[in-house]
């Protein structure tokens, strides 16, 4: 007979309820309910059909972490630093909140805790990124499911011949396997969008390349359904409750 169960942890996460690492911090704490009892031993294996409730407790510190969205200039990695370059999360300070930014929240120290990027965007790139606390955004950001698109002005130098074109949308591949279909058209005479559905490193720039194109520069504009729009370059801004990816 086929075995069905599987751990709580990996059940949560797929339930969109928090990410794998909360579950487990929140099993730890006996903040966890199977079918009315409390879970406390990591590793438990549930059936799909069994019904998991958080407590107050794991509800209430959910609702206090923070996502913000900050336009990385060139020159800041993404994640730990590297290399002499820091990271993009040290421009997260009171005086770099977007002034315009019209999210009821103060700043406070302790949202820096845990605060990681939800996807990379590369040293030399520029644009919108998001930096969160909240596991649910990292898992429908970058977790193995998503299809959340990403939109990118790229600068370019170099000539495109149609069928090429055609390739940038669908037909090329990355270390052996076939790229997901895209959207790339031209802005203007020598800036293309891109729309993408996956986040290969560096993949862009890699495309570019097996059409003959040299990338000048590159912004990501747009993550789902959040815009970078008007936020100036080296600021922040906390994603408002009423915004979604």
């Amino acid at each position: 007979m086929t075995d069905t169960t599987l751990r709580l942890s990996k059940r949560m996460s797929e339930l969109g309820l928090c990410s794998r690492r909360e579950a487990d911090e929140w099993i730890a704490k006996g903040w966890v309910r199977v079918d009315g009892q409390v879970i406390s031993e990591l590793g438990t294996k549930i059936r799909p059909d069994q019904k998991i409730m958080i407590e107050r407790d794991a509800q209430a510190q959910q609702a206090q972490r923070v996502t913000l969205l900050l336009n990385k200039p060139i020159g800041y990695v993404s994640g730990q630093a590297e290399d002499g370059y820091e990271p993009a999360v040290v421009l997260v300070k009171p005086e770099t909140r977007w002034r315009e930014d019209r999210a009821a929240i103060r700043f406070d120290p302790r949202q820096l805790r845990g605060l990681a990027p939800a996807g990379r965007l590369d040293i030399d790139s520029t644009g919108l990124m998001v930096l969160t606390q909240d596991g649910r955004i990292a898992k429908q950001l970058i977790g193995e499911d998503s299809a959340v698109e990403k939109e990118y002005l790229v600068r370019v130098q170099g000539t495109l011949a149609a069928a090429d074109l055609k390739r940038l949308n669908h037909g090329l591949s990355l270390d052996g396997q076939m790229l997901k279909p895209a959207s790339v058209w031209w802005q203007n005479d020598n800036q293309l969008r891109f729309v993408l559905n996956q986040g290969r490193k560096r993949q862009i720039r890699r495309m570019c390349e097996l059409v003959g194109l040299k990338v000048v520069g590159l912004k990501r504009v747009r993550i789902g359904r959040v815009m970078l729009g008007d936020l100036p370059i080296g600021q922040w801004r906390y994603l408002h409750p009423d915004e979604g990816f």
